[in-house]
């Protein structure tokens, strides 16, 4: 259970979501405080089997599913609609990302559940949205990743729509989802309406609006972003740039100050000085030229010395970092952005902190993912009522 200081303490949150999206709002809000309690159908969340298992065990699991208490239901089932209809009585936040009018199918949809509990708020996750011609379509993150935009203007410019290969779309997704939780909150609670709502949160809008001013230049300027690698139109030089000993660092110069800096310490002051590279747009018009001026002397040197000249210089670079440079970093050492806690499966585990950091009431991650149905006794037996006679016939006929 949380302590007392936490932000989030008091709320409780049903995770009736799947793998990504969804589970991932209900993580956010559970490493800051909130009681979540993850209800699975009796075969398990799908992400129990995604990505790499240690002695069987789901690693993704273990992170999407942590501060969460677990307990298994069918809500096809009519006595699991009914168990369900009494967790949300004391719910403040559901988060589910069935199909669109699965839940309604279940006597489970928005209507049906606000009747029983005004203050509710409904986090409803899909691909495409509850409404719309597409609505009724499955959806995953690759696909809204797809359908947003993002893959056509990803990757190099003589080769194919580019995906990522982690849960970006999802991971967005659940960070607009989880402060529109926050925002239906702030409305019932902080302003006084005492009124839940529900959320229509697709998958693909959120990535689309990352994207930026796309949609306002082909309007104004009939423009369509286009696949250019590393690189920008906006400026340059903006790439990665492979050093002596074989590392990779990124460059972004966003400022002019910063853009004379990088020029001078590359390329010398007639460099910086030249007519053609003082501003965004001349740059991007010699960005051969640009470029090959950083890539030249980047590749002269090594990783400790580009990254030292360019601090000196105070010019922005990064590596390019793989996970196992970044254990040993001391920027993430610094702010601990790497944890470790004591799991009942894996013993001593390692993964990503809860961000963002709050000097006053910050986040704790106490436990990884639990196991299927781990806490069943506890939320059914203790908090509902059910007998352990009445749990076991329950389980017998696939309800938990």
């Amino acid at each position: 259970m949380t302590d007392k200081t936490s932000p989030l303490h008091g709320l409780r949150v049903i995770d009736a979501a799947t793998v990504l999206a969804g589970p991932t709002i209900a993580m956010q809000l559970a490493d800051f405080g909130a009681d979540v309690i993850k209800i699975e159908h009796p075969r398990g969340d799908v992400l129990r089997q995604t990505g790499f298992l240690k002695d069987g065990v789901g690693l993704w699991f273990k992170m999407a599913n942590r501060n969460k208490r677990a307990i298994t239901l069918n809500f096809s089932a009519p006595k699991g609609q009914a168990l369900f209809k009494e967790l949300i009585k004391s719910t403040d936040v559901l988060i589910e990302n069935f199909r669109t009018g699965t839940m309604e199918k279940w006597g489970l949809g928005w209507e049906d559940l606000k009747a029983i509990n005004p203050r509710l708020v409904m986090v409803r996750v899909t691909g495409f949205g509850q409404t719309g011609p597409y609505r009724h379509r499955p959806g995953f993150g690759t696909i809204a990743e797809a359908f947003s935009g993002f893959a056509a203007a990803t990757g190099t410019a003589d080769g194919p729509p580019t995906l990522p290969n982690f849960g970006l779309a999802d991971g967005i997704a659940a960070a607009y989802g989880t402060f529109a939780a926050m925002f239906a909150l702030y409305h019932r609670d902080a302003q006084g309406s005492g009124v839940g709502q529900f959320i229509d949160l697709s998958i693909y809008e959120p990535l689309f609006q990352v994207m930026g001013p796309q949609p306002l230049d082909y309007d104004q300027l009939g423009l369509i972003a286009e696949r250019m690698g590393n690189r920008s139109k906006n400026n340059a030089p903006r790439n990665t740039y492979q050093t002596k000993d074989g590392h990779w660092v990124a460059i972004s110069t966003n400022s002019p100050a910063i853009v004379n800096r990088v020029l001078t310490l590359c390329g010398g002051p007639d460099v910086a000085a030249d007519p053609r590279f003082q501003t965004p747009q001349g740059r991007v018009e010699h960005i051969d030229e640009v470029d090959g001026i950083v890539a030249d002397w980047i590749a002269m040197h090594s990783l400790e010395v580009v990254l030292d000249a360019f601090e000196k210089a105070e010019a922005a670079i990064g590596p390019a970092y793989t996970t196992d440079q970044i254990f040993s970093d001391p920027q993430y050492q610094a702010r601990d952005d790497i944890i470790t806690i004591e799991d009942e499966d894996l013993g001593p585990i390692r993964m990503t902190n809860a961000f963002p950091l709050m000097s006053e009431t910050p986040a704790k991650i106490r436990h990884a993912g639990p196991r299927k149905g781990q806490h069943n006794a506890e939320i059914l037996g203790d908090e509902l009522g059910l007998s352990a006679t009445e749990m076991a016939a329950l389980a017998k006929d696939g309800v938990i």
